[in-house]
């Protein structure tokens, strides 16, 4: 409805030369644009979709990791309990570089979100 009162009223329309369809064709154009505020907008979207994307990744891999690593420490101390120690000790070293990996895709997703 805005758009057509916006037609009906134009100054433009009520002579006779051929400026009438310029300003109609101007003012469908203006319409149809998307303005930079919503561009910036659908640009914002894509970066904090990238970043909780690349988040939700790394901290599941991280995650699947550390199952991993605790899973393996007790396969070998079931086949091997006598070295109990040195294993909790490689257990502990994969835990943090596993959990590592994960806060660094974390701290990316954060420079993406907050930095760009």
């Amino acid at each position: 409805m805005y758009a057509c009162a916006k037609f009906v009223s134009a100054p433009a329309l009520l002579g006779s030369t051929p400026a009438p369809q310029n300003a109609l064709l101007q003012a469908v154009r203006r319409e149809f644009h998307a303005s930079s505020v919503s561009r910036d907008i659908d640009t914002a979207a894509k970066f904090i979709g990238a970043g909780a994307g690349a988040a939700t990744v790394g901290v599941a891999g991280s995650g699947a990791g550390i199952g991993t690593v605790f899973g393996s420490l007790i396969i070998g101390y079931a086949r091997n309990p006598s070295l109990k120690q040195q294993l909790f000790s490689y257990a502990i070293l994969g835990f943090a570089l596993s959990e590592a990996m994960g806060l660094f895709c974390l701290m990316v997703a954060f420079l993406i979100l907050f930095a760009m």
